[in-house]
């Protein structure tokens, strides 16, 4: 079977029609880590939120905020360094480069709503930077010590406890697995080494993909499970490597290898089914696929759902006011609504074109009093896309921002390979 979706990375076209932000104010300052913030925009009034992405630039990396209104859309507020470097990895599928999602991943930047803070990889770095979200007005981030060991080598993604006490980091190079990390508020991160875990997988450092690398890596719903995707070599299938956690944090010392049911390739993000102990995962080889966790048996409800048409589905997030998961693909630039069942029976319910070319990546979803949103980053076109979540079946898009204008009127370059991750914090 040939690999496609790298060349799907490499080719999507530019375009999209833009909402500027508006005059821009610069600010240097030194932050803790020895970078600079640039101020992008004045605050938004009551705003309701923040979303995040990085730059994952080689020669400095950075995270680009945006304030969240109480009506969902965002107005670029700042970017502040992480004291780190991006990187990205090496495609053999494609001659023209890799393009937009350097880091083959989901889960690059997250945040913590327990103790206020944002964590992000720097993969050309090895390391993870972590930051104070301030509650009052959330897109304003502080440095919070020193970057961290993240315990291997091309960090590509994080995953943060419910409590916020730590975080876990997948590593996707040579020196690839798991590590974990103490979060201390006032400190920072504190690397736990005897926390580290292997995946044993071929790679080299940067990692040679997208398939046969690391994708994501989650906290089950209890939080007594780690669970790290990875894609496979088709027709090699990819698999999922589960850690037990103890109560203290501690990973087991061996992982339990998990493989999709037939007909899955290349797993790559995981969203929790709140209530079910299962995932749902896309996968770039044909769709999605369902994850049941309770019951690792072949009786189980696991199962694999192709999308017709797919190019390559490779991110998700879960909407509390639908029911329903969206996700995001590269190649066709759709973003496919899905239903999950109590039985963990999947089915698509609509799909949303976001534009031509534009190359849809990253996304997350965010609860506003009575809607919900979606932010989802159009790596191509450089710019971030809002839907409104009404009602299932009944998204709209609502908002796109550009970002690459008004970044380098502050001295902040911008490109499709040049934008990474996405998450968001809501005010209490």
């Amino acid at each position: 079977m040939k690999l496609s979706f790298g060349i799907v990375f490499a080719s999507t076209l530019l375009g999209s029609t833009f909402v500027n932000a508006g005059p821009l104010l610069v600010r240097h300052n030194k932050d803790g880590c020895g970078g600079k913030t640039m101020t992008m925009g004045t605050p938004k009034a009551a705003a309701a939120g923040a979303a995040f992405f990085t730059t994952n630039d080689p020669s400095g990396n950075f995270v680009v905020s945006a304030d969240i209104g109480s009506d969902g859309k965002l107005t670029l507020r700042q970017a502040v360094s992480t004291g780190g470097d991006g990187s990205h990895g090496n495609s053999s599928d494609s001659p023209v480069g890799l393009g937009p999602d350097a880091l083959f991943s989901q889960g690059a930047v997250k945040t913590n709503n327990a103790v206020n803070v944002l964590a992000t990889v720097n993969s050309g770095s090895n390391t993870v930077s972590l930051f104070s979200v301030n509650p009052k007005d959330p897109a304003v981030l502080n440095s919070i010590g020193k970057p961290a060991d993240s315990g291997g080598e091309f960090p590509m993604s994080l995953a943060i406890n419910a409590a916020g006490t730590q975080a876990c980091v997948l590593n996707g190079g040579a020196k690839n697995g798991v590590s974990c990390m103490s979060i201390d508020p006032k400190k920072g991160l504190t690397p736990q080494t005897n926390n580290v875990r292997s995946l044993g997988l071929n790679q080299t450092t940067p990692p040679s993909g997208p398939a046969g690398t690391t994708s994501h890596i989650v906290f089950n719903e209890d939080g007594t499970q780690l669970i790290a995707s990875v894609k496979g070599v088709p027709p090699q299938p990819g698999f999922f490597a589960i850690w037990n956690v103890s109560s203290d944090g501690t990973l087991s010392q061996n992982f339990q290898k998990l493989a999709p049911n037939q007909g899955g390739l290349l797993p790559f993000s995981m969203t929790v089914i709140k209530g079910q102990n299962a995932l749902l995962a896309t996968d770039a080889g044909v769709g999605f696929d369902i994850v049941d966790l309770a019951n690792m048996t072949p009786a189980n409800k696991s199962s694999v759902v192709p999308i017709q048409g797919q190019g390559a589905t490779c991110w998700s997030s879960h909407s509390e006011k639908t029911g329903n998961f969206y996700l995001t693909d590269i190649g066709t630039n759709q973003v496919t609504e899905v239903n999950v069942d109590k039985n963990l029976k999947g089915t698509i319910v609509k799909q949303y074109s976001q534009g031509t070319g534009v190359a849809t990546i990253d996304n997350d979803i965010v609860s506003l009093a009575n809607n919900d949103f979606m932010y989802v980053l159009a790596a191509n076109a450089t710019a971030l896309h809002v839907l409104s979540l009404n009602a299932p079946g009944q998204a709209q898009n609502i908002q796109t921002l550009d970002v690459a204008g008004p970044a380098k009127s502050v001295g902040l370059p911008l490109s499709a390979n040049f934008v990474q991750g996405m998450t968001a914090f809501v005010k209490k």
